[in-house]
Formats: structure tokens, C-alpha cells, sequence
């Protein structure tokens, strides 16, 4: 019997796998099997989980930032805009102050509507006039409200007075304070200026924007200009209304209200009668410069008249006479010239230069007499502005003189008086009555020139007196110049024609020989050189409180 081998057991062990690989039970070998989805797990996309506990923490960590960032952001952006708006205001407060009596909104507008109307403030120098006259028209709108700012006003009669094209008279303004009427007075000013620059516009009431008469297309134009570049379409004639009252209705109702001042007064009849002579109706405006002649000898105590209403013509032994008066007789004979009429002009000019030469010298004070240099400058004197600036609010500057009393011989009536020989020149000059009086204007002229520069160079002048002189100097040195150019053109053609004498004999040796006029021309162009850099120079000094950065 063959001995029995013991039994030797194989082991199969199980291979090896790689960690996320398939399993090798379920991979099947054969192709006749069917493949079970469960069974092959390699084979199908795992299921994934896009929105775990982690990913939904980090996002409502990062909306919360982003929540938080946002209101910052906006919360600092409308604090920036608010401090610059207030920064803004601030300014402009200082720069055309408004009284205390007034609602703050009024006083916002009326800054507004003065910012808007100054050519500093403007781009190019263009002033919106429909933008300002329709602000000045809210103003008034807000003033004459019994609600809002109007508590205290009065017809002058039961219903008010109305005038035909005109409207509704003035109130009764004389219970409200000083400061309130001359706020009033100044809208109304405003938007008389205003209705003067929009005379002859019209407003498309589709769109509510102005236009000028000329590009409406309708049958009254048919043939409209074309509107700017970027402008609105032209209105249609049937859209349109005008766009502003006329300019009599603001300055008639200065002239009727109760409760302003006499300068006020003759100021609104002034620039009325200004405006009937840009109209060409100068018999009407000659009647408004009467009437500001009444208006300004009203006040006047003196038993004598101290001027001829008729004439303008101011009487030397009656007195010394007022701004008033002197700016109506001023505006009179400016009227007179500007039509033509020399011979009525030219005494009244003379008179009122008499009369300005008469006046009284401005008392000399310890302050006037100060040297600039000599006070508190630099440093010192910008910190106290600044602390000054910031502490203190601005307040209403107090009333100007009301123009019942004679004006001091300062440095501005010294350039009226410059303004004044500068009409007595070019009326002298014009008259052509012989070459001696074509002369004296030159000299009248050159006198006017000299008396406004030295006026202009002299350090303690106002910016008002800067304002008159600057333009005394432009008219006089223009004037000057036209003057000496004719007289030189003509002294030409006479040695030309000289020189052609008989036969050409004798004529040749003057031909390069500069004449009188010819020497004063180059005289004047070195003037004209000498006096750019004042004439270029700012009217107003530039401020030293912080609001100036």
C-alpha cells in the first residue's frame, strides 16, 4: 500500500488594490453577464455635496462684509456730500449774504440765484438767464406768501392797484425790518435784469424749456435759425409762451412800493429808463429820468432849487447836491448824448463836474493813514481770519448810505469825476464845430485818462472805486486813441497834399517827417502798454479765510 501524501492547501490570496481603486468583485470578465449599476461603483459619478456646513458659513460671513462695506461706503459718500454742500452754502453765504429774517430755504435760493446770475460763478460767462430769472420768480413767490416769508404785508389799497401791461403794484413794506426790504429790493432787481435779458424769448410749455423768438418754427418765423449744437429740438409757434414778464413790471413795482429807500428808488427809475433806451423809445425814457430827478429832489431842504427838473442843469448857489441827484443828472445828460442831443448834454455835464469839484474832502483819519505793510500781516493775521472765519457767522453788512446827502470827495468820486471829462471830451470832440474844439476834447480827454490812473494805482481804493476807474481808463484810453487817429489820418492827407503842390517840386523832404498826431499815436500805445498790468489785475483782492481754499 503506497503511503498516503499529506494534502498540501494553496492559498489564494487576495491581490492588491490600490485605495480608491474599484473593487475586483465587481469588475465582471465576462461579456455575457449583465452589469448590475450597484455592483460597479467605479462606473458612476459620485454625489457630491455643493453646499456643505463650512461653504454655507463662509458665505454668510462674506454677505455680511460685503453688507457692511456697502453701508460704509454709501453712509461716507452722502456725509461727503452733505460737508460740501454745507462747506458750499457756507461760502456762498459770505460771498452774497442773506438776512436772518428770511426762511432757510429762501435764503438757499436766493444765494443760488445770485451765484447763478455772477459771471465769476459761470462757465465761459454765460449766465442762464431762464434758470435765474425763473429762481428769481420763486423768491418772490416765497416773500409774498403770508405763509412762508410775506407775514406783515400790505396792499397800499383795498385789492391792490392794478396797471394796465403791467400788473400789480407794490405792497406796502414799511412794518417789515431793513434787512427784509432790501433782500426784496435786490430780488426785484434780479429779476427785472433778468426779464431784460429774456425780452423776446418764448417758453416751450411741452417741455418747459426757453428758447429765442428766432428759432420757433411757425408761421410768424418762416425762416427759424437753427439751434446750437447740442441744444433741444426748436419749439412749435402753437407750444409757446413767453417766457417772462417785461422788465417795467419789476421796476415799476419798485417805484410803487412803500418802504424803500430814495436811492433805491432813483436806482429802479435809472436802470428802467436805461432800459427804454436800448427799446429806442426815448421820448418815454427821457420822462423816466425826470421822474428819478423828482424822486431824488424830494428829500431836499434847501429853499432854492439845486437843480433844473426841465433841464438837468445843476444850480451852483443852491447848494451842494446829493448822490441822488447826481446820479439822475449824470444819467439825464447821458441820455441826451446818447441821442444825439450835444447842445443839452454838455451843460449838464459841465455843472455836474463843477458840482463834484465843490464837494468836500473825505476827513482824514489815523487808520488812512497807515501804511499797509505796517499792520498785522502774515501769519498772524491769517490765523485770526481763519479762527474768525470759523467762529463767527457771517452777517448781514449793514445798510448803505440812502443818497439823501452830498458825497465826500474820495477816490471813487474822483474817478466819476474822470467819467465825467471823459463825456465832456468825446462830446466836444464830436461837435466838430472848429479844429479848436476838437482839440479841447483831446485835451479833456487826456486829463480824464491821467485822473483815473492815478486813481487806480492808489493802494487805499475801494473795489467799487477800481470797478469805476478800470472803466473810465478802457473808455478814456479807447476814446484817445480814436481821436488822435483821425486828427493823425487827416494830418496825413494834408502834407500828402501838400507835398503834390505844383508840378511835385519841394514835397519829397516832409514825406518821412512824423507829425504831432503821429508822435501822440506812439504816445498813446505806450500808455495803453503802461496801464495793462492794472487794468488785467483782479477788482477784488483775494480773500484770506479758509472758505477761499
Amino acid at each position: 500500500m503506497r503511503p498516503r501524501l499529506p494534502i498540501r492547501r494553496i492559498l489564494f490570496l487576495r491581490p492588491f488594490r490600490p485605495p480608491n481603486g474599484p473593487r475586483p468583485f465587481t469588475q465582471n470578465t465576462l461579456t455575457s453577464r449583465p452589469q448590475l449599476p450597484f455592483l460597479s461603483p467605479a462606473r458612476r459619478r459620485p454625489t457630491v455635496r455643493f453646499l456643505t456646513t463650512e461653504r454655507r458659513q463662509w458665505i454668510k460671513d462674506e454677505v455680511w462684509k460685503a453688507g457692511k462695506y456697502t453701508v460704509a461706503l454709501w453712509t461716507g459718500a452722502g456725509l461727503l456730500l452733505v460737508m460740501a454742500f454745507g462747506v458750499q452754502q457756507e461760502w456762498l453765504d459770505r460771498k452774497f449774504p442773506s438776512p436772518a429774517e428770511w426762511s432757510w430755504v429762501t435764503r438757499k435760493d436766493f444765494r443760488s440765484a445770485r451765484w447763478d446770475e455772477d459771471h465769476d460763478g459761470t462757465t465761459n460767462g454765460l449766465v442762464d438767464w431762464a434758470r435765474t430769472g425763473e429762481a428769481y420768480r420763486r423768491l418772490l413767490r416765497r416773500l409774498e406768501n403770508p405763509k412762508i416769508d410775506g407775514a406783515g404785508l400790505e396792499d397800499q389799497d383795498e385789492g391792490g392797484i392794478l396797471v394796465a401791461g403791467i400788473g400789480k403794484t407794490g405792497f406796502d413794506i414799511s412794518k417789515k425790518p431793513e434787512p427784509w426790504r432790501r433782500g426784496y429790493y435786490e430780488i426785484l432787481m434780479g429779476a427785472g435784469r433778468a426779464a431784460e435779458h429774456l425780452d423776446g424769448w418764448v417758453r416751450d410749455t411741452t417741455r418747459n424749456i426757453a428758447f429765442p423768438a428766432h428759432v420757433v418754427i411757425g408761421p410768424s418765423n418762416p425762416n427759424p435759425r437753427p439751434v446750437p449744437p447740442g441744444a433741444a429740438s426748436a419749439p412749435r409757434e402753437e407750444n409757446c409762451e413767453p417766457a417772462f414778464e417785461p422788465p417795467e413790471t419789476y421796476y415799476i413795482r419798485v417805484l410803487t412800493t412803500n418802504g424803500f429807500t430814495e436811492k433805491q428808488r432813483v436806482d429802479a427809475a435809472l436802470a428802467y429808463g436805461a432800459w427804454l433806451d436800448f427799446k429806442k423809445t426815448p421820448e418815454t425814457a427821457l420822462e423816466m429820468y425826470k421822474w428819478a430827478l423828482d424822486i431824488a429832489t424830494s428829500s431836499s431842504t434847501s429853499a432854492k432849487p439845486i437843480v433844473n427838473t426841465q433841464t438837468g442843469v445843476l444850480d451852483p448857489s443852491a447848494g451842494l447836491p446829493s448822490s441822488n441827484i447826481l446820479s439822475a443828472a449824470t444819467a439825464l445828460a447821458v441820455h441826451h448824448a446818447s441821442n444825439s442831443d450835444l447842445s443839452n448834454a454838455l451843460p449838464i455835464f459841465l455843472s455836474i463836474l463843477r458840482a463834484r469839484k465843490s464837494l468836500p474832502e473825505e476827513p482824514v483819519t489815523m487808520h488812512s493813514t497807515l501804511n499797509p505793510d505796517d499792520e498785522m500781516t502774515g501769519f498772524w493775521k491769517s490765523a485770526t481770519s481763519l479762527v474768525r472765519s470759523m467762529l463767527v457767522p457771517p452777517r448781514y453788512p449793514p445798510p448803505p448810505d440812502d443818497g439823501t446827502t452830498p458825497p465826500t470827495r474820495n477816490l471813487k468820486e474822483r474817478c466819476e469825476e474822470a467819467g465825467i471829462m471823459t463825456y465832456i471830451g468825446e462830446i466836444l470832440y464830436a461837435s466838430r464845430q472848429t479844429k479848436t474844439t476838437r482839440e479841447d476834447g483831446l485835451a479833456w480827454t487826456r486829463e480824464a485818462v491821467d485822473v483815473a490812473e492815478e486813481q487806480l494805482r492808489n493802494k487805499n481804493i475801494d473795489r467799487d472805486g477800481k470797478k469805476t476807474c478800470k472803466e473810465c481808463l478802457q473808455v478814456g484810453l479807447g476814446n484817445w486813441k480814436t481821436m488822435v487817429s483821425q486828427m493823425a489820418k487827416e494830418e496825413k492827407e494834408a502834407r500828402a497834399q501838400k507835398a503834390g503842390g505844383w508840378l511835385g517840386f519841394g514835397g519829397e523832404s516832409q514825406k518821412d517827417v512824423a507829425g504831432r498826431w503821429e508822435r501822440e499815436e506812439q504816445v498813446i500805445a505806450e500808455r495803453q502798454r503802461r496801464a495793462g498790468d492794472i487794468l488785467a489785475a483782479p477788482t477784488q483782492p483775494p480773500s484770506s479765510s479758509f472758505l477761499s481754499v
